[in-house]
């Protein structure tokens, strides 16, 4: 039997994204974000972002974290997906990316679902009350972060409730032994760690973008 998987060509992405839903905001956004040059990159990729505001809406989720903001793609595909007075806190270091963010957060009419937090993504976690839960958070930050923004977001998550990770594959190098900066050891121990650790269930990687996690709480 052969592989159960389509390689994804540049042609097929591209056919991919045309058939996601993707409005004339977040076209801007794209096209403002790619204006920056390399660091682009970091932005969510356009069919991520229709899945994500799908998975927050069947959820039925009314709180959201989102651990790097950036310009907003992924805020504002989260904010699309929230319940009716749902709010989303998403956190960055960038005065400068996240004023275009704003920008296209009062656009695209979700600012007042969003509260934005300028500092360490690590210190505000922290400073969160569990007792006060979110039902779905995105982690998209500095990569030597991501075991601890995934123990602090676990912490923070109810049950049943829907974590999204991205960059699990980084790239792809997270299958080459001779990749071994800080950035893919880190992945490679939480994509290792998620793989069984029974906080959550069930979890799902998904070759999507660069990758991403799929993973639930379990009973607390």
């Amino acid at each position: 039997m052969g592989e159960k998987f389509t390689p994804m060509s540049a042609q097929l992405h591209r056919y991919a994204v045309e058939h996601s839903r993707q409005d004339e905001v977040l076209a801007s956004l794209d096209r403002e974000t790619a204006a920056l040059g390399d660091v682009a990159v970091m932005q969510m990729a356009p069919e991520q972002g229709a899945l994500t505001t799908l998975l927050v809406r069947a959820i039925g989720a009314g709180r959201a974290l989102e651990i790097g903001t950036f310009t907003g793609y992924g805020s504002i595909s989260i904010a699309r997906g929230l319940a009716d007075g749902g709010r989303l806190l998403t956190c960055d270091i960038s005065e400068e990316w996240t004023g275009i963010a704003r920008r296209h957060f009062e656009q695209a009419a979700v600012e007042a679902r969003i509260d934005l937090r300028i500092g360490p993504a690590i210190e505000t976690l922290r400073s969160l009350d569990a007792a006060n839960p979110f039902d779905f958070a995105f982690i998209d930050a500095d990569k030597t972060s991501y075991p601890d923004y995934y123990e602090e977001t676990l912490r923070l998550l109810r049950s049943g409730g829907l974590m999204m990770i991205d960059n699990v594959f980084r790239g792809g190098e997270v299958i080459d032994p001779d990749a071994e900066d800080d950035g893919v050891r880190a992945i490679r121990e939480l994509n290792d760690t998620i793989a069984s650790d029974p906080r959550v269930e069930p979890v799902a990687m998904v070759g999507i973008a660069d990758g991403i996690i799929l993973a639930m709480r379990a009973d607390r």
